[in-house]
Order: C-alpha cells, then sequence, then structure tokens
C-alpha cells in the first residue's frame, strides 16, 4: 500500500463527513468494461469485500480506491481491419474512401475489434487526511493523479484542492543537498540518483547502488546538470525517491517500522494504520526540507519560513495544474 506519493492541499473550509463521502463515490462505482466499452472507470470497496463501503476509515484517515479497466486494441490489428473494409469497397465499388468515410470505417473497424479484445486493470489507493487536509495518491504520474483528482471535485461538493507547493523546488534542493553533502534534517541521501543537462543535448548521467558524496557528482552539478530523481530515507524508517515535480517514487518501509508487530500482525488496518502513520509523518518533514509550504491558492495555508538546510534562494515549484487546483475543477502499470 503506497508506493508512490503525488500530494494535494485540501482548502481548509471543506468540511465533511465520511457518509458523505460514501454516499457521493457509491453513485460511481466501478463496472467492469461492456463488449463495445473502451475504458471503464469507478469506485471499488478498499477491502476488497463485495458490496462493502467506498470509503473506509482507519484510525481518523479516510482510505478510497480507484479502479480503471481499458481494453487492450494495438494499433496495428485496428489498421489492418481498416484496410481489410476500404478494400472491399474499392472493389465492390471501384472508388476509394474518402477521409470522412475512413474515419466511419475506423470507428466500424474498432466496434468490430472491441468485444475480443484483452482488458487490462489498475487501481490506485487515494488517502484523505481530513484533519492535516491533506490529499495523498499512489501514483507517480501526475496525468493519473490529475484524472483522479478532477473526478474527485466532480464527486464531493465543495471540495478544492492544489498541488503541494514549496517555496525551494525540490530540483534546487537536490542541488545543494548534493553539492554540500548536507541533506536536511532526519535525512540521508542513498544511493540512487538522476542528473540532467538544462541544454539542448539533454545528457543524463544515472547512478545506481553508487555512492554519491563523490567529486564526479558535484562537478556534474557545477556544470550545469540538475537533479531530477534522487533516493533518500527519512528517519531510518522510510525510503524513497523525490522527483523534481515533488513526486514521491518506490517508498519502502524500512525494518525499524516493523519493530514490536508480529508476524501474522496483517490485514487492511493494519497496513492504513503503518502506511499512513509513517507517512503523515513523513511529508510536514519534507516540507520543511524544502523550505516550507508555498502558496497553494486555497488560502489558509501562510507560507512557511526557509529551512536552515535548503538553499537561501531557489526557484519556487508551481502551485498546481489547472486541473487540480480549481474548485469544481497504483500502480505505475494503471492502464489511465
Amino acid at each position: 500500500m503506497f508506493k508512490n506519493m503525488i500530494v494535494y492541499r485540501i482548502a481548509p473550509q471543506w468540511q465533511v463527513d465520511l457518509s458523505q463521502v460514501e454516499e457521493a463515490l457509491a453513485k460511481t462505482p466501478f463496472v467492469e468494461c461492456g463488449a463495445t466499452q473502451e475504458k471503464s472507470l469507478g469506485w471499488v470497496p478498499p477491502r476488497g469485500d463485495a458490496h462493502g463501503l467506498m470509503a473506509e476509515s482507519v484510525g481518523g484517515q479516510w482510505v478510497l480506491r480507484f479502479m480503471v479497466e481499458s481494453k487492450m486494441l494495438p494499433g496495428s490489428v485496428l489498421n489492418r481491419k481498416v484496410k481489410e473494409k476500404a478494400a472491399r469497397i474499392e472493389q465492390e465499388t471501384g472508388r476509394k474512401p474518402g477521409k470522412k468515410e475512413a474515419k466511419e470505417l475506423k470507428d466500424e473497424a474498432k466496434l468490430d475489434l472491441l468485444p475480443m479484445a484483452f482488458t487490462k486493470q489498475g487501481s490506485m489507493w487515494v488517502w484523505i487526511d481530513p484533519q492535516a487536509h491533506w490529499l495523498v495518491l499512489d501514483t507517480s504520474s501526475q496525468g493519473r493523479a490529475d484524472e483522479v483528482v478532477t473526478l474527485l471535485v466532480e464527486a464531493l461538493p465543495g471540495l478544492s484542492v492544489a498541488l503541494l507547493d514549496t517555496q525551494t523546488s525540490p530540483q534546487a534542493a537536490m542541488s545543494h543537498w548534493l553539492s554540500t553533502q548536507e541533506p536536511p534534517v532526519g535525512f540521508s541521501v542513498d544511493r540512487e540518483c538522476e542528473l540532467k543537462s538544462a541544454d539542448e543535448a539533454k545528457a543524463v548521467v544515472r547512478y545506481a547502488r553508487h555512492p554519491l558524496d563523490i567529486d564526479e557528482v558535484r562537478e556534474h552539478i557545477a556544470a550545469g546538470k540538475l537533479p531530477t530523481k534522487l533516493a533518500m530515507t527519512w528517519d531510518d524508517r522510510v525510503s524513497f525517491l523525490l522527483s523534481e515535480g515533488l513526486q514521491v517514487r518506490k517508498i519502502s518501509f524500512l525494518d525499524t517500522v516493523f519493530e514490536g508487530t508480529k508476524a501474522d500482525d496483517g490485514g487492511f488496518d493494519t497496513d492504513v494504520a503503518i502506511a499512513t502513520g509513517e507517512l503523515s509523518k513523513l511529508i510536514p518533514d519534507l516540507i520543511e526540507a524544502l523550505g516550507g509550504e508555498g502558496r497553494t491558492e486555497l488560502g489558509g495555508t501562510p507560507p512557511a519560513a526557509p529551512a536552515a538546510d535548503a538553499p537561501a534562494t531557489a526557484d519556487a515549484s508551481p502551485a498546481g495544474s489547472p486541473a487540480a487546483a480549481a474548485a469544481g475543477d497504483a500502480d505505475d502499470d494503471a492502464p489511465f
């Protein structure tokens, strides 16, 4: 549970109870694709129980699960079917189909093939912290996150969110940490990093399972290459990969997290309690390491003072995409 994180700030004025969320999500349950349907999406019970609740609360943390199914229709198969239809028309009438007719033939071919197409499903965990006003999505794809957030905003009246924004951009902060070899308090730099040049060459240098406290890394940064990914560990409890876009990827809970738990301690409630318990502490520490929150355009979230571990001046990261910031506006292999 929660291998990735994209974090949104929820407007402080949004106040609902769990029953209202349940009622809203129950209106759009996931239903498998019909015979000629390309894509289907909706909400499923996070516990996995048939006819279970769409919104669960564990320790005051709300957990939802979004599901998508799509038909896998290779372009080469579709094109072959279209050519067959066009050839039949030419043989019967002696003329080639025009552009408009060719488009109609493509639509017909798609309807013919969809009932035979394989389907692919993917799901995404969604976590709402109603006290801290966080919305957290288990994905590393901003496009997938925007789609789910837009559907949530449409489903839940009054919900307004914006992508987490920090005073210091992750890229500027990562450059500072690697150049000075001084990670922020509570964090350590691990052995994975990607550096990319900003010029037309777009040269990329990647380190994997390699120490980063070496002159070569500092020289790359001095030459203009900027970090796009950096592996870190927080409090010897959670390891992750921080991206330039403030996505948190490859989350791994370390052994210290499970000290005192029994081997058979598991199940939905335990998994949720561990994940949300650790990540709800990691998020504010990461924000502090990046100089505090920036302007989210939601009000009620004043910027914090820059952290001592962050560079004195840095570019601010964008407040968020229009789809995510507007009011009323997994897995990595999920097909959406």
